[in-house]
């Protein structure tokens, strides 16, 4: 970052630190900068100072109206890849698609081998770890890791003027006839060559049979420590 004006540097300088002195007086939630607090009290308040100069769109921050303009608008797309054609609006997404290039993966788990080039996906990864189910349906309380599965269960389970089919082999509920052909033929047809259970020993000619019984698995500690008494699941 280069910049002739010293207060720009100096607040270039602030996106690099850690500190947060300016706090919010509604929430106390601190900020690096004054104008990302600006910005976030404007979200308390409603305040939506950016206005689009070709519909009636208002918008937090510069930035999010500058986005709306590109997608919706002008429909350019300033971020151009230098390996093949892709391009895009956002300078964001353009560093995620160049680590499809490098097969860059900064972002790992710290509880076993995965990574990702994208920080939300690790954080959806972290979840099969921490058994959190933060989605929960508004009908019935079903709790899910991820919002597509609840929004499946949704559509499924609660959706209206959708057929519902249940399979006659076990709980599911699926929208499609067709779909229920292929979950039948998937999780309840008969192989001839039987799957051996990863846990034990155990094997199986169906493959529902196999996934419930590894379910009884799940909260084993198999990893046993030769030096003490410690186990764990993974």
């Amino acid at each position: 970052f280069t910049s002739l004006r010293v207060s720009s540097l100096n607040r270039h300088v602030k996106t690099h630190s850690d500190e947060k002195c300016h706090v919010c007086h509604l929430c106390l939630k601190a900020f690096r900068t004054a104008a990302l607090l600006h910005n976030h009290v404007n979200v308390h308040t409603g305040t939506r100072p950016y206005k689009c100069s070709d519909c009636d769109m208002a918008f937090v921050t510069s930035g999010e109206l500058l986005r709306h303009r590109r997608y919706k608008h002008t429909l350019e797309k300033p971020f151009k890849c230098s390996v093949c054609k892709y391009s895009s609006v956002e300078a964001s997404k353009m560093k995620l698609h160049i680590r499809s290039h490098t097969g860059e993966r900064p972002y790992a788990c710290d509880l076993c081998s995965y990574a990702s080039k994208d920080a939300y996906k690790l954080k959806r990864h972290k979840i099969t770890h921490s058994g959190e189910k933060p989605y929960e349906c508004s009908v019935c309380q079903a709790k899910f890791t991820q919002s597509g599965t609840m929004k499946t269960h949704m559509l499924q389970k609660h959706g209206e003027n959708v057929p519902k089919y249940q399979c006659p082999h076990c709980s599911t509920f699926i929208a499609r006839k067709s779909d229920l052909g292929v979950h039948l033929r998937n999780l309840h047809s008969y192989m001839a060559v039987a799957i051996k259970c990863s846990y034990c020993e155990a094997v199986f000619h169906e493959r529902y049979a196999l996934i419930q019984h590894q379910k009884t698995h799940r909260n084993e500690k198999r990893f046993k420590c030769d030096q003490c008494s410690y186990a764990c699941k993974q």
